[in-house]
C-alpha cells in the first residue's frame, strides 16, 4: 500500500436502468454488493477511501462498509460528487484514484498498474481497452457521417489515477465531463493510457449484471457454497499480553484470552470456510481439547483450514471479515491485515472491514472483540 494514495468511489447512481429499488452500488453481485466489491479491490492500494453515496442512503452505506471508508453525500452530477470528495482528502495525499462503483470487478492489479505510472512521474493515468468493433459517427437523423479509425480509439475504464494537485485544478477549471481524464485533458496535461481489463465492465443494465456474474462464476456446473463464521474473545487481564488480530501483532494493545492466539478475525474466517465446505466448525476441527493448538497462531489455523477445504475439492473465491469493537483502529493497518490473511490463504481475495456498536453490548463496553466472516468457495 502507498500511504500517499486516496481513492474516491463514485457510488451515487440511482440504478434506474437496473430496475433496482435501491441505489445501484447496493445491488448484490453474487456474494457482495457492487460497492463492497469495489472497496475490496482498492483497499490494498489506498489508505483513504471516500464513497459518494446518494442522499438519504449514507447510513446504509456506512453500516455496510464500517469504518474502512468515509461515506459522504454525493452531488447532482458526477463531477459535483468528485469535487465534494476532493475537499475531504487531506493535503498530505499525493495521489488520487477515481473509480466508478459500477465497475465493481476491476481488480487490485489494475489499480496497482495505474498507480505504478503515477509513481514513475505521470500526472494522469487511465486504463483502457482496444476498440474491436467498427465505430461510425452518425448525424441527428441517423445517417453515417464518418467511419472512425479504430486503431487509435480506446474504450476508457476506471480507476483513473491523478496527482492530487492536477485533479483539483481540473475540477476547478471545468464543469461536468464523462470522465475525470477529460477535464485534465482540457488543461493541456498529457494523459497516460495503460491496458484495461475485460472484467472491469461497467454494470448499468440487467444484462451487464448477468455478464458480471459469469465473470465471477464462469462454470455454472460447479458447486457454489457460502459459509458464515463468527468468533468472540475477551480482552486479557494480563496487560503484557500482545494482541493478535487479522494475522498481525498489534503493539501497545492488550491481547485476547483464548486457547490459541484468540485472533477473532482469523478464527471467524476459518469457521466460515469450514462451514461452506461442510467440514464442521472451528471447535470440531481445532478444539480446546487438542493440546497441539494451544497458543497456535490464527495464520496457522487459516493455512490448515485452506488445506482442509482444498482436500474437499473446493477453491476459495473470496472471503470477507468484519471486526467488531472499539479498538484497535483497523484503518491504518487494513492493507497489512489483508496481505497477512491472504498470504495464509494461499493468495485468496480477502476483504477486511471494521465497525463498532455505539457502546452497546460486550464489544461496545470494551470487554473484548468479535468478528463475523463470509466465505465463497466453488468446487475445483
Amino acid at each position: 500500500m502507498i500511504n500517499k494514495t486516496a481513492a474516491i468511489i463514485a457510488a451515487a447512481g440511482a440504478g434506474n436502468r437496473l430496475a433496482a429499488t435501491l441505489p445501484k452500488a447496493l445491488v448484490k453481485l453474487v456474494d457482495k454488493t457492487l460497492v463492497e466489491h469495489a472497496v475490496a479491490a482498492l483497499s490494498p492500494v489506498a489508505e483513504l477511501i471516500i464513497i459518494t453515496a446518494p442522499a438519504g442512503f449514507e447510513d446504509q452505506f456506512s453500516n455496510l462498509l464500517g469504518d474502512q471508508v468515509k461515506v459522504i453525500t454525493g452531488g447532482v452530477l458526477r463531477s459535483d460528487s468528485i469535487r465534494i470528495a476532493l475537499s475531504h482528502i487531506p493535503e498530505n495525499y499525493e495521489y488520487v484514484l477515481v473509480h466508478d462503483g459500477a465497475r465493481a470487478l476491476a481488480t487490485t492489479d489494475l489499480a496497482n498498474s495505474v498507480l505504478a505510472q503515477l509513481l514513475k512521474g505521470e500526472q494522469a493515468v487511465i486504463p483502457a481497452l482496444d476498440v474491436i468493433d467498427t465505430i461510425k459517427e452518425v448525424d441527428s437523423n441517423n445517417y453515417v457521417r464518418n467511419t472512425l479509425n479504430r486503431s487509435s480509439l480506446r474504450a476508457v475504464q476506471t480507476p483513473q489515477g491523478f496527482t492530487r494537485s492536477v485533479l483539483a485544478r481540473a475540477h476547478q477549471a471545468s464543469e461536468d465531463a464523462t470522465d475525470d481524464a477529460a477535464l485534465v485533458e482540457a488543461l493541456g496535461i498529457a494523459v497516460k493510457v495503460v491496458p484495461g481489463e475485460i472484467r472491469a465492465l461497467k454494470i448499468t443494465t440487467k444484462s451487464d449484471l448477468a455478464a458480471a456474474t459469469q465473470v465471477l462464476l464462469p462454470n455454472t456446473q460447479k458447486q457454489i457454497r457460502v459459509g458464515i463464521g463468527t468468533d468472540t474473545h475477551a480482552f486479557s487481564e494480563d496487560k503484557n499480553k500482545k494482541l493478535s488480530l487479522a494475522g498481525l501483532i498489534w503493539e501497545n494493545e492488550i491481547g485476547l484470552d483464548g486457547h490459541s492466539d484468540a485472533d477473532v478475525a482469523s478464527h471467524a474466517i476459518c469457521d466460515a470456510l469450514l462451514s461452506a465446505a461442510d467440514l464442521g466448525d472451528l471447535g470440531s476441527n481445532f478444539g480446546v481439547g487438542d493440546a497441539k493448538y494451544a497458543g497456535v497462531s490464527g495464520s496457522q489455523l487459516l493455512s490448515e483450514s485452506l488445506a482442509k477445504v482444498t482436500a474437499a475439492s473446493f477453491v476459495i473465491e473470496n472471503v470477507a471479515v468484519q471486526i467488531i469493537g472499539n479498538r484497535p483502529k483497523i484503518g491504518p493497518r487494513r492493507a497489512d491485515a489483508i496481505a497477512a490473511l491472504s498470504k495464509a490463504l494461499g493468495g485468496a481475495l480477502v476483504s477486511v472491514s471494521a465497525t463498532s456498536t455505539d457502546n452497546l453490548g460486550f464489544t461496545g463496553e470494551g470487554k473484548g472483540l468479535s468478528a463475523i466472516a463470509t466465505a465463497l468457495i466453488v468446487s475445483a
